[in-house]
C-alpha cells in the first residue's frame, strides 16, 4: 500500500488554524522557490473561515512566517455554476471569508473564477477553466496534468470531495482536467470539478474535516476498507503520504487511524 495519509488532531480550531498556518506557508515557500509562485486550488464549505483564521492571524514575525499572497495563483478545486455573488458560490464564500479581510501588506493574490456567459452550458463551463489551468501551467499536450502546490479539500458527510461524489461516473474520468457534473446529488446540481487524477497529483494535499459530525464519516473513510472507494479514500489511495488530514478531537472521535504528534 506505500505510504500512509497524515492524521493530525487538535483540541481546538485555533491550534488546528496555527498548524495549517505553518503548513500552508511552507507549501508557499516551496512552491516560491519551485517556480516562484504558489498555485493552490481550494474547496468551499467551513474551509474559507478556517483558512482565513489560519492565514489573517498576526505572525511571530519571522520570514518562515510569512504570508505573501501576491506569491498566490488561486482557483478553485471545485465551483457551482450560479453567478459570482451567488450564496453557493464557492468564490463568494472565499471572497466575504477571505480575499476581502487580506491587508494590503500581505499582497493580492490571483484568483481564477469561473466564466459566468456559460452558465447554462457546463461543459464549455469546464473547457474554459481547464483552458485558464493550461495557460497557468502547461499546455495540455505538453504535460499530462497540473501538479499544484497545495490542495486544500473539505470532506463531505457521504464522502465527497471537490465535487467528486460517491459511486458517480466521474471518478472514472482519467483524460480530462476539469469536468462538468449536472445531476449533483447535493444543490445546486451544475457544477465543474477538478478529475480525481489533478487531484491525487498535488504535490501536497490538506483536508480540513472538524466537529462530531464528522466523525462517523472520517471513521468509514479512514479505518474501513468499503471507505476506501469513497472519494475521500480514493484521494488517500492515491496521493498517500502527500495528504494530510488537519482534524479536531470532535471529528475524530472514535477513528482508530494512527495520529501524528506534529507537523
Amino acid at each position: 500500500m506505500g505510504q500512509q495519509p497524515n492524521l493530525y488532531a487538535f483540541s481546538d480550531t485555533t491550534k488546528l488554524a496555527k498548524a495549517l498556518r505553518t503548513y500552508v506557508l511552507r507549501c508557499q515557500s516551496a512552491g516560491s522557490d519551485r517556480h516562484g509562485a504558489f498555485k493552490v486550488a481550494l474547496s468551499g464549505g467551513s474551509l474559507p473561515k478556517t483558512l482565513a483564521k489560519a492565514l489573517l492571524a498576526p505572525g511571530d514575525g519571522s520570514p518562515a512566517d510569512r504570508v505573501d499572497f501576491s506569491k498566490w495563483e488561486i482557483f478553485f478545486a471545485d465551483e457551482r455554476a450560479v453567478p459570482l455573488d451567488h450564496p453557493d458560490s464557492n468564490y463568494k464564500l472565499l471572497k466575504d471569508e477571505l480575499l476581502d479581510q487580506i491587508p494590503t501588506a500581505l499582497g493580492s493574490p490571483t484568483v481564477h473564477t469561473i466564466d459566468t456567459q456559460y452558465m447554462d452550458d457546463v461543459q464549455e463551463m469546464a473547457d474554459q477553466y481547464q483552458d485558464a489551468l493550461m495557460k497557468s501551467f502547461a499546455a495540455k499536450d505538453s504535460v499530462k496534468l497540473p501538479i499544484f502546490d497545495l490542495l486544500l479539500l473539505g470532506c463531505g458527510p457521504d464522502g465527497h470531495t471537490c465535487s467528486l461524489f460517491p459511486n458517480h461516473e466521474l471518478l472514472r474520468e482519467s483524460d480530462a482536467w476539469v469536468a462538468a457534473i449536472e445531476d449533483s446529488p447535493k444543490p445546486p446540481p451544475k457544477r465543474i470539478t477538478l478529475t480525481l487524477p489533478v487531484v491525487t497529483h498535488a504535490i501536497k494535499i490538506a483536508f480540513v474535516a472538524t466537529g462530531e459530525g464528522k466523525k462517523d464519516i472520517l471513521r468509514v473513510i479512514l479505518d474501513t476498507e468499503e471507505g476506501r472507494s469513497l472519494p475521500c479514500g480514493l484521494v488517500n489511495e492515491g496521493g498517500a503520504e502527500r495528504v494530510s488530514w488537519f482534524t479536531d478531537h470532535g471529528a475524530v472521535e472514535g477513528v482508530g487511524f494512527p495520529r501524528r504528534g506534529s507537523l
